[in-house]
């Protein structure tokens, strides 16, 4: 068995990419979407954290969060929101001939994929490139032409707050005056 060492920080600041099982295309559905967004309120009810940035990709999504201080448990967290959107879409999303013994075993669906990956943002260098990256990804991966065209982001939300001018990445503008847990 693979023992998995993670950052384990408190108050930390941290980057996520979250994948869907086999790389379905089914994040940017309304079903899936609204699902996320509930259980993303339900488990910081119980387990607040900071969404500093987000974006949402057909397949995958990656985001910042800003953990409580005194908390570095965001491997709990996930845990949540991964078991209500499962439970949320399992009529939409379940494909049981996908079913492999491990999952069955675990009793995981086949929503997402097991595991996701974490980096713990060191600075201000680190927070602004991890911010940029998420931001610049549908651009990418050719989902749109310009950040400001995805609307499954919070790069919207920095362009109405002046951290980012609404035509980043189309002249290579860097991201400024923005802080970790901002």
């Amino acid at each position: 068995m693979s023992h998995y060492r993670r950052a384990q920080t408190a108050g930390g600041c941290y980057f996520f990419t979250v994948v869907s099982y086999h790389r379905k295309t089914i994040l940017c559905d309304d079903i899936f979407r609204n699902a996320l967004r509930i259980a993303i309120e339900k488990t910081r009810q119980q387990y607040p954290f900071k969404i500093d940035a987000w974006v949402l990709m057909p397949d995958h999504l990656h985001c910042v969060w800003t953990l409580p201080k005194g908390d570095a448990n965001f491997s709990v967290r996930w845990g949540k929101i991964k078991r209500y959107v499962s439970i949320a879409c399992r009529d939409h999303y379940t494909y049981n001939g996908q079913l492999s013994i491990s999952k069955k075993k675990h009793r995981e669906s086949t929503v997402w994929q097991r595991r996701f990956w974490e980096h713990q943002i060191r600075d201000q260098e680190d927070f602004h490139r991890h911010i940029d990256y998420i931001h610049y990804n549908p651009v990418k991966h050719g989902l749109c032409e310009a950040p400001i065209q995805w609307p499954y982001s919070t790069f919207q939300r920095y362009v109405r707050e002046g951290k980012y001018p609404w035509d980043w990445a189309l002249r290579d503008s860097a991201v400024e005056g923005l802080q970790c847990g901002e």
